[in-house]
């Protein structure tokens, strides 16, 4: 039995989050060397592409497209030099495509395959560390091939002593402390570069390293990671109706500040579209349940997946959806909740937006008194409704967050984060729905408000004469 058999202490769920703006010789010396390697990495990816000459010969604009395209190419080179933290960085730019521009961005998506995985004789090291026990002794079988190696840990397959097939993730060595430097040099660049890119102020350079070092701080200790995995599990369990969507167990007496292991699953990742479509009749269906069972923790439990790309989602052998990997999760305030609840309702059920405008008054996030309620919910359902009310598959994130900003400023919002934070996950959904289920309407599916108005949906339901799928 491991140090946590029983689950996690609150204080074994505390996150350090180390000052961001410290800068000292480990930090400055760091800083030239991610400048040196950006800078030759990104002149010579430059120069090579503007000499492709037979991607449009030597028309200026064909030449200046290649050079840019080699740029973004180089400088996503340079991160994988440069190792985890700027990995890390290059998959934040890939998911957020209508933030960057769009050259680096899809150069980013390099960043979201797999890194070289380190050794197995430092893996059996941080088990013993983290257990206490020989790994021989824990487990019945360990594999020491792993499965996979990301930028911040790999996974290996095992078996349990009671035969149970399980997984373990296990924690890159010194990964902290060599992040911790590189997000600080991260962080001065950032704001250097703010002060003399339009590109930089736009994107908000300093911004995305500040959320990545709070993120980094959190999926850091992967006892964090194992508890919002358990409490997910649950919440997807909470009504009895989501048996179509499934969380891993996790096994505490094998998890440690470094250490998560859990149940073992077997499947593809969303994306293989093709694959699904030949095994799945009903890809349509597989949509629903996976958005149904997320979009109930943004708004009934609080708790939801904050990353939502396809490695994270499989689509099991028995049929089943799977949420994995619970490094990043966003937690939404009750108010918001109450404001989303409100959106929703009013888009689905009765389209009275002058709720929303209640909902936000309460959060306190405007005081305007010439702007009653029903003023405010009229200028949210012009903002919004016409892309809520669409087909996902048509559902343009970038309409969807610009017109989050715009009703904001209308307001007096300066930034909506709860609900931007909403819209980039829409993204992912957004990519699978124009695969799995193109004529699928998100805004106006009762089916996914079930457990967030249940008597509403069931009246309403009866009055369309529609019956909802089961599970």
């Amino acid at each position: 039995m491991g140090p946590y058999a029983d689950g996690p202490t609150p204080q074994a769920l505390r996150v350090e989050r180390p000052e961001l703006n410290r800068f000292g010789i480990v930090e400055f010396a760091r800083t030239l060397v991610i400048v040196t390697v950006v800078a030759v990495t990104t002149g010579w990816g430059a120069l090579v592409g503007m000499l492709r000459l037979g991607d449009g010969g030597l028309r200026p604009a064909a030449v200046r497209r290649r050079l840019r395209r080699g740029a973004a190419e180089g400088t996503v080179r340079g991160f994988e030099i440069l190792g985890p933290t700027f990995v890390k960085i290059g998959q934040l730019i890939a998911s957020s495509p209508n933030t960057f521009p769009k050259l680096l961005a899809d150069a980013c998506l390099r960043c979201l395959d797999e890194v070289p995985p380190f050794s197995v004789k430092t893996v059996r090291k941080t088990l013993e560390a983290d257990l206490g026990h020989p790994v021989e002794a824990m487990f019945a079988e360990f594999d020491d091939t792993p499965l996979s190696a990301a930028s911040v840990a790999q996974v290996h397959g095992c078996v349990l002593r009671d035969g149970r097939p399980a997984v373990v993730k296990v924690q890159r060595p010194r990964i902290a402390r060599r992040m911790l430097v590189d997000l600080r040099a991260a962080y001065l660049l950032s704001k250097l570069l703010e002060r003399r890119s339009e590109v930089a102020r736009v994107s908000n350079a300093t911004g995305v390293v500040r959320d990545l070092h709070d993120v980094t701080c959190s999926e850091l200790n992967f006892l964090v990671e194992a508890n919002n995995q358990d409490r997910i599990r649950a919440n997807v369990a909470a009504f009895g109706d989501n048996t179509g969507v499934a969380v891993p167990e996790v096994f505490w007496s094998w998890c440690g500040p470094k250490v998560v292991c859990m149940e073992r699953m077997s499947g593809m990742p969303l994306d293989r579209f093709d694959a699904i479509r030949e095994s799945h009749a009903d890809t349509q269906i597989l949509i629903r349940r996976l958005v149904k069972a997320w979009l109930e923790g943004v708004t009934v439990h609080g708790l939801f997946h904050g990353d939502v790309h396809a490695g994270n989602l499989w689509v099991l052998d028995d049929g089943r959806l799977a949420m994995l990997d619970f490094g990043i999760v966003g937690e939404m305030p009750a108010g918001w909740r109450a404001m989303l609840k409100a959106l929703f309702y009013a888009n689905a059920i009765d389209g009275d937006f002058a709720r929303v405008g209640r909902a936000l008054r309460e959060l306190g996030v405007f005081d305007d008194p010439k702007l009653d309620n029903r003023t405010v919910g009229q200028q949210l359902k012009l903002v919004l409704g016409p892309i809520l009310g669409g087909n996902l598959s048509r559902l343009n994130l970038s309409a969807l967050t610009i017109g989050l900003l715009e009703f904001g400023k209308r307001v007096g919002i300066s930034s909506p984060e709860p609900l931007i934070l909403m819209a980039k996950q829409l993204g992912y959904f957004e990519r699978y729905a124009i695969a799995l289920a193109p004529d699928w309407n998100l805004g106006k599916d009762l089916y996914l408000f079930r457990n967030v108005f249940p008597d509403e949906v069931a009246t309403r339901t009866e009055e369309l004469g529609i019956v909802l799928p089961a599970v």
